[in-house]
């Protein structure tokens, strides 16, 4: 298991290699943004072959998706990195803060 999906644990400080807010928002706009411009391409050049329409939208929707799966993997695991890390920093909080309001914990 890498640095980066090492689970956080309870109390750790903050690394480099945890998830900040601006970090998963940046990944996730790129991501997005890199999508649409996936689409618009494909419609103006479905459209320069003479697709008018709504079947020229529909024929650049189908094949954005699977162009997208391969052409855009680096950025879409970047983001899905990004969203790992901040669920399990997320998870390591509230378990924290489970310990801390347990009164039974402190018992054992």
């Amino acid at each position: 298991m890498t640095e980066q999906q090492r689970p956080i644990e309870p109390g750790e400080p903050a690394t480099q290699s945890q998830s900040t807010f601006g970090a998963w928002m940046g990944s996730m706009w790129l991501y997005t943004l890199l999508r649409f411009a996936l689409f618009f391409a494909l419609w103006g050049i479905v459209y320069l072959l003479g697709v008018n329409g709504y079947l020229g939208l529909i024929i650049a929707l189908v094949l954005s998706v699977p162009l997208s799966l391969v052409l855009l993997r680096k950025p879409r695991e970047r983001f899905t990195q990004q969203l790992e890390l901040r669920m399990q920093a997320r998870q390591a909080s509230r378990a924290d803060l489970d310990a801390q309001l347990d009164p039974n914990a402190r018992d054992e």
